[in-house]
Order: structure tokens, then sequence, then C-alpha cells
């Protein structure tokens, strides 16, 4: 099965990013004809700085091989690097209702918290849309938050097909429920956004300091809390094994534990967990033109399919 996912470069990855898109995504291509892309177009639509997209581009490519992603497995690539996605969001323009497009909730969201509306931001799902028709993806690994976006994808590939003919698979989701929401240091969605993020990759010292900061009640070390309730506990369950995990809540359940004890506990948890990783990722920052040769391998493997699916898209409108 064709699977498709892709991650904006919008900043340094956390633990949000890992358990919300990385682990999963490394684990549905460890059985399946996968296709990850870096999307730096989407990127844009949050404007950052030149030096700031280029070197966290960068920094995806590097974290995703240092958890584990074998090249010669898995296609990893640019957005940018493959230009049908771009030309290919243009034709599928054509048949896409305004109507459809302003009642997706990103676009919403974002306007109100007070990102600068533009046609990139309004029409960022049509370009969703292209980066996985143009591979004829089977399936797209997405989280309950973001499955409005791949309704949209198979409501446009359907009246594109309606319209000129069958030219694209209709693609299903892979609801990823179980980590549908990771919180942050605040106990909303961890997001670069709301500035409440836990690092994969960093400084021992930054890192302890923002598990140190993870909001919590006012209960007394001897009080019982329901573990449920703690986004210490959230967090450390997506780490530990379940054994671990039942022991670290009955301790919650039980009293005596104070939140800066659980918390020190879940920092040596993830700092252990990521050890592997932190190994891999100073090696391959030996060899930084491995990245490079690595991301241009990917995009001319993801070209040879996208160049045919474009293709076809354009005798079927008329212009090739």
């Amino acid at each position: 099965m064709r699977v498709l996912s892709g991650i904006q470069p919008s900043g340094i990855l956390h633990l949000g990013n890992y358990f919300g898109m990385m682990r999963p995504s490394l684990e549905l291509a460890a059985k399946n004809d996968a296709y990850y892309f870096i999307a730096n177009y989407h990127a844009l639509t949050s404007q950052p700085e030149a030096a700031d997209l280029k070197g966290f581009t960068f920094e995806v490519a590097l974290d995703f091989l240092a958890c584990g992603l074998d090249p010669a497995k898995t296609v990893l690539f640019r957005q940018s690097d493959v230009p049908e996605h771009v030309e290919l969001s243009w034709l599928l323009s054509q048949v896409t209702p305004m109507g459809l497009l302003e009642r997706c909730h990103s676009y919403k969201d974002k306007t109100a918290r007070g990102v600068a509306a533009n046609h990139g931001l309004f029409a960022y799902p049509v370009l969703m849309a292209a980066d996985i028709l143009i591979y004829q993806a089977e399936a797209v690994p997405v989280g309950k938050d973001q499955k409005q976006h791949l309704e949209v994808t198979r409501d446009i590939a359907i009246k594109f097909n309606e319209k000129y003919g069958e030219t694209f698979h209709i693609p299903d989701p892979i609801i990823q429920e179980e980590v549908a929401v990771i919180p942050g240091l605040d106990g909303q969605k961890m997001s670069k956004s709301y500035h409440n993020t836990i690092p994969i990759f960093g400084e021992e010292k930054d890192i302890r300091k923002r598990v140190m900061a993870i909001v919590t009640d006012s209960l007394r070390p001897e009080d019982p809390k329901d573990p449920d309730q703690s986004t210490i506990f959230q967090l450390y369950q997506l780490i530990a094994n379940p054994s671990d995990t039942e022991q670290f809540a009955a301790r919650f359940r039980q009293g005596g534990m104070g939140y800066g004890d659980a918390k020190k506990e879940f920092f040596a948890r993830i700092w252990e967990y990521f050890a592997p990783a932190r190994a891999r990722r100073e090696e391959l920052l030996k060899n930084k033109d491995h990245i490079e040769h690595v991301l241009r391998e990917g995009a001319q493997k993801a070209r040879a399919i996208a160049e045919k699916t474009l293709k076809s898209a354009r005798e079927r409108v008329g212009i090739e």
C-alpha cells in the first residue's frame, strides 16, 4: 500500500511532532511503500525568514534520519524539489468550489489567531490535495484535527474525476487515534504556535528546564492525584512500557509523589528514550552532504511518479 505524509519545517521538532507524526510514519514505512515530504511550500504560509526556512528544512531531514528513517526503503524529499505539486494544485483549483475552502477550520482558526489572511493560507487545502493525489496515494495518516483536509482532498479528486474522467485514486485516512493530541507544557496541544513544546533534541539543561515548567494543579505531594488529568502522566505514558506506566499511575493515585519528582522521572525517561537517536544525529552531522544526497535522491524517485500523474491530468484537461 502506498502511504504519503508531510511535515512542515516551521521550527525545531518536538515531542508532539514525534509521537503525532514521526513515529507512526516510521511504523507505517516498515510495512508499506512510503513517501514522506518536507512541506516547505506549506511552511511559507507562516511567512518565515528565508534563512530559518532553509535551516528548519535541513533539521527535519536530519531528525527524521536520526529517528530511524531508512532512505533505502522510504522516499524522503523536499516538496519544493518536485514542482509537479504546484502545477497540479492549479489544475485542481479549477474544480474546487470556494464554499469547500471557506468551510475549512484551519483557515478560520489561524486567521482568528491573527495570522494574515492571504491566498496561500486560504488555498492551502488545494496544495495539500495535490501533494497526495500526485502520488496516487492509497492512504494518508492523519490526526483527528487533520481529518477535514483529507476529506477536502477526496472531494476535489472526486470532482476532477467526474469532470475529466478517472484520473486520481481516492485516498483513505489512517486515523492515529491513540496519539491524536499530544499535550504541551500548558496542557493545550503541543505546538510551536503556542510556545509550549519539548524538543526531541537539544541541550540537556534546556529540555530539563522545559519539563520542570509543565503546568500542574495545587495538590500537595501527599494528596492522591488523577493521572488522567495530569499532563506529566499523559506524556510519560507515550514513552514508558505498560508496566511502568501502570506503576506511575498507581503512585499518582495513592499520593506521596509530588509533581516535582514526577517531572524528574519523566525527564529521565525522555532523555534515555532518545539517547540512540541523539547518537545517530551526531554522526549524521559529520556528513551534511549525505543528508542533501538523501533528499535529492528522494526527489528523483518522487518525480518519477509525479511526472506520470501530472501528464495524465494535463491530457485530461486538454493542455498536453
